[in-house]
């Protein structure tokens, strides 16, 4: 079975590949085992999503705005490795609760 294909969609016109970037950096950091692919994929319109294979985890129009890596993190490793600690991003979630 091939490694999960993540991909984030984001604004040229707004200007995001940064935060796009920053983001896809991150999780391949954070999941360098556990990704076949991060792409990056130009769109315009404010844009901004985040796809694994062809499941939607994050829209910046349906959520209100940009998600926060602890939280992204947390959706990427609850499909890709469930059973993995992500250490800190954790334990903020869990003194959230």
């Amino acid at each position: 079975m091939p490694a999960p294909r993540l991909e984030i969609t984001y604004c040229t016109q707004c200007r995001w590949l940064l935060r796009a970037g920053w983001t896809a950096q991150e999780l391949l950091t954070t999941f360098a085992a556990d990704l076949g692919e991060v792409a990056l994929v130009p769109g315009t319109g404010g844009v901004f999503t985040v796809r694994l294979d062809d499941e939607l985890l994050w829209d910046r129009r349906e959520q209100g705005g940009f998600p926060e890596l602890p939280e992204l993190k947390r959706l990427v490793r609850d499909r890709v490795a469930p059973g993995r600690s992500l250490g800190h991003s954790d334990r903020r979630a869990d003194a959230e609760s």
